[in-house]
């Protein structure tokens, strides 16, 4: 059994019809053609997606930690990794201190 598709076909202009369009556009003024300088400062939407740039970014690591450890943050929830790393923080605020 053939598919039926839910989406219209496409149907290209002929060239008279794409003057005709092109003319319409170009005498609206809210329907101006963009200038090379506006195409060229488009930006793709995917740059825009995401968290911003920290500026104290993070450095991913790979370290093993005892069992004991990985079960106790893992066990304080959601976020063990950022708790995690708040303890190492503290700890090396109390012994740049000592030094």
């Amino acid at each position: 059994m053939s598919k039926v598709s839910k989406h219209a076909a496409v149907v290209i202009p002929t060239v008279e019809e794409n003057k005709r369009i092109t003319a319409s556009a170009k005498a609206d003024p809210d329907a101006q053609p963009l200038s090379a300088k506006q195409l060229k400062a488009m930006v793709p939407i995917r740059t825009l997606r995401g968290r911003p740039k920290s500026a104290n970014a993070k450095q991913l690591v790979s370290v093993r930690y005892s069992q004991e450890v990985l079960a106790y943050f893992k066990a304080t929830g959601d976020g063990w990794q950022s708790r995690m790393d708040g303890v190492l923080r503290q700890y090396v605020t109390r012994r740049s201190r000592q030094a």
